[in-house]
């Protein structure tokens, strides 16, 4: 069966239904989004805790809350949400095949949306050698069956070791302990955070192995413990019988990489410009799958941003070719948007390491076009946000844009 549509989404987590929202209530035409989950909100709905704003009385909301919230005014403002569909492939630029409960569909559309969000890294792409046993999660695996099975110790096993140093890996230490079960240790944490897993109440403190490698999986059937390498070079074992890989985020780009966009060399995301257009006419990407690892709030907000490129399409405005390629240098992760066009836009950059109050500049040609010091830290879980003013005197018709630290 083939179908048209003015506006397909692909993704119903907080950047695909902002979009929607935005772009039904602006009278885009028909706006219909696919989720291959059960229930759209993405991974907020899996997070049970809050930390997601407030609703209409200043109560928090917790990250199922903000998720049926955001499918709500998806759906009021005239979206189609459809759960349990899956983007299996393009038949054509702007035409998607899909696989629905009623079997499969094609369906054209005058613009694609693209977010798709990201996922960590498991344990089989960080290349950790070992066998196959159970007890082996992500973060994301973690809140599954908690909200799953619910907040208890004896589908979790006993004694956990946690991997990483981010805000992330500081949820599941939490999320493990209010199951019952006993963290033995954080592995990897960067330099000047193995305070953020101090004791709370009356629970003692994580112990923190700073720059540490887990080297090997040890255990057939159930995970027994689990080999690690300090920065020194010695080596022990841990026993465990948990194991939870959190952080190294990577976009879920399949759907970019069959249609053939460039990717963004820090995120591995599709390459996009201050519109949030990649390199294919009529088709946009926004949230997580440009940045992984960003807040929902933020990845909605880009949601929200793209109404106004995806409308210029469907009036049939010309499609921006080209544009400034934006790059890193120094101790800088990633920078979004990897092109400028025409817009003036602010950019997101993510540092690779702990940089306190860096100062940080943008060059063109060698010419310098903004200068300042950050305040506070940049920390290489979280992105900053540079103003529109960083890019307000860029040439067009110039070279790439540097962005750089000056430490």
């Amino acid at each position: 069966m083939t179908r048209t549509v003015d506006v397909l989404v692909v993704g119903a987590g907080p950047a695909g239904l902002a979009a929607a929202a935005g772009l039904a209530a602006a009278g885009a035409g028909r706006v219909e989004v696919l989720e291959r989950e059960p229930a759209p909100g993405g991974a907020p709905r899996h997070c049970l805790r809050p930390g997601f704003g407030a609703d209409a009385l200043g109560r928090p909301l917790d990250g199922p809350a903000y998720a049926r919230r955001a499918a709500r005014a998806a759906l009021r403002a005239g979206a189609t949400v459809r759960t349990g569909v899956s983007a299996t492939g393009w038949a054509g630029p702007l035409t998607l095949d899909v696989t629905a409960p009623t079997g499969p569909e094609r369906i054209r559309a005058r613009a694609v949306v693209l977010a798709t969000g990201a996922r960590e890294r498991p344990r089989s792409a960080r290349l950790v050698p070992g066998s196959r046993p159970a007890g082996v999660l992500t973060t994301g695996e973690l809140q599954r069956t908690i909200a799953r099975l619910g907040a208890r110790g004896g589908h979790l096993g006993r004694r956990a070791v946690v991997v990483g140093g981010d805000p992330v890996a500081r949820h599941a230490v939490r999320m493990l302990r209010e199951a019952g079960v006993t963290v033995a240790a954080v592995v990897g944490a960067p330099p000047g955070t193995a305070g953020a897993f101090g004791a709370s109440g009356s629970r003692a403190a994580v112990p923190v192995l700073v720059g540490a490698v887990v080297t090997e999986l040890i255990g057939r059937g159930r995970l027994t413990g689990v080999a690690v390498r300090g920065q020194d070079g010695r080596t022990a074992v841990l026993h465990c019988d948990t194991v939870v890989f959190t952080g190294d985020w990577i976009p879920d780009h399949e759907l970019a990489r069959f249609l053939g966009l460039p990717l963004a060399p820090g995120t591995r995301g599709p390459l996009t410009d201050g519109g949030l257009r990649t390199a294919e006419p009529g088709v946009f990407a926004v949230g997580n799958l440009l940045h992984g690892g960003e807040p929902a709030q933020r990845a909605a907000a880009e949601g929200r941003a793209v109404t106004g490129a995806v409308l210029a399409r469907l009036a049939g405005r010309p499609w921006p070719t080209g544009g400034v390629p934006v790059v890193t240098a120094g101790p800088l992760r990633w920078v979004t948007p990897g092109l400028l066009g025409p817009e003036a836009v602010p950019l997101l950059v993510q540092a690779e390491r702990r940089l306190v109050r860096p100062v940080l500049a943008v060059h063109q040609g060698g010419v310098p076009l903004r200068r300042e010091r950050v305040a506070g830290t940049l920390a290489p879980w979280r992105s900053v946000r540079l103003g529109e003013r960083w890019t307000g005197g860029v040439d067009r018709a110039g070279g790439p844009v540097v962005v750089s630290v000056e430490e």
